[in-house]
């Protein structure tokens, strides 16, 4: 059966001329028509206000005086929707007309199910879809090291991630949240931390969901495209401030929501990896050494976070670490669930 929810669409730009026209077009082309579309913009100079400008009868558009950052804007605008569903979008992604519609009906499946994300492609940043379809992001997964990942990122899609699975969370490049969900988590009314101000702030959600016993749902035919401009191997091709913000935003993550046991399992791949990062900025990347300079100032509010969330946890420490490994974690969702999305989407055919 196919649902019906209100959904919120919920995009951040900044400097995003290039993309946020087909960007915006594919979301309001979508078959799925209970939606608003909520652009908050953060003082854009590239010629993003007059492409929204275009826009205005179609979505509700909020221009910020300054950057506030990507967590910040998204606080705003998910504040200022009405909808049962979040679906965070980054301005350069391009949606397929089912998108929605495939989310909503896999999130109702188990209302435990407080995120679901839908199978995202790359594409160049002209749009341009590559001949071999390659994968972008299946959901995200955490190694013992507490790097976050993006499953099955440039691999050639040839057809092995057609199962409904749970996965550990999903990028909020295109990451459907429930409503209910999102006030459960918030910390402070704030559901991405504004602390981290762009980088790892859904991995940061995905984790802190996961200890308050929400999971996440991967519907393989929600499907999409993404400029993916943050990988793993060009990091130098990166902005310092990006960089620098990534450095702040690992131990801030780790020291909100990581237990005492999680970090005994692991304590060897965390220790190897933090001695790699300090040194690399110690030595190189010294721009990124403010990173260290925020968490000393920053440590009692971030402590304080920490200790609201360790109250709240909800399911055990062995349930957590069964998500930490170097290949890709994911659950099959049981067969009885599956039946009924197949017999959904049957029935739209």
């Amino acid at each position: 059966m196919a649902h019906n929810d209100f959904v919120s669409v919920t995009i951040v730009t900044y400097n995003s001329g290039r993309f946020i026209k087909r960007c915006l077009e594919s979301v309001l082309d979508q078959k799925y028509p209970n939606k608003e579309v909520i652009v908050i913009d953060n003082a854009s100079t590239d010629g993003t206000i007059d492409i929204l400008e275009q826009f205005d009868e179609r979505c509700r558009i909020y221009y910020n005086e300054e950057n506030i950052g990507f967590a910040a804007a998204q606080n705003q605008a998910i504040q200022l929707s009405g909808g049962d569903w979040v679906l965070t979008l980054n301005p350069d992604v391009l949606l397929l007309p089912n998108f929605i519609q495939a989310l909503v009906d896999a999130g109702h499946l188990d209302r435990r199910i407080g995120t679901v994300c839908g199978k995202l492609l790359t594409m160049t940043a002209h749009f341009e879809i590559p001949e071999k379809p390659v994968v972008d992001s299946t959901g995200i997964y955490f190694n013992p090291m507490l790097r976050h990942l993006d499953r099955g990122s440039q691999e050639v899609d040839n057809g092995h991630y057609l199962h409904y699975e749970y996965v550990f969370g999903a990028t909020a490049a295109a990451a459907l949240y429930r409503r209910a969900m999102i006030e459960d988590v918030s910390l402070d009314g704030e559901f991405f931390d504004t602390d981290f101000f762009v980088y790892r702030e859904d991995a940061d959600v995905a984790w802190r969901a996961q200890l308050l016993g929400w999971t996440c749902l991967y519907a393989p035919y929600a499907c999409g495209y993404h400029v993916r401009k943050v990988l793993p191997g060009n990091r130098r091709a990166l902005p310092p401030e990006i960089n620098m913000h990534s450095v702040k935003n690992r131990f801030l993550m780790r020291i909100k929501n990581i237990s005492p046991a999680l970090y005994r399992r692991n304590w060897f791949s965390i220790t190897a990896r933090d001695i790699t990062v300090v040194a690399c900025c110690l030595l190189w990347e010294h721009t990124s050494l403010k990173a260290f300079w925020f968490l000393a100032k920053n440590g009692k509010r971030v402590w304080a976070k920490r200790r609201a969330i360790r109250a709240s946890q909800r399911v055990d420490d062995d349930y957590m670490a069964s998500w930490f490994h170097y290949a890709p974690v994911s659950k099959r969702a049981p067969k009885k669930m599956v039946r009924l999305l197949q017999r959904s989407e049957a029935a739209k055919t």
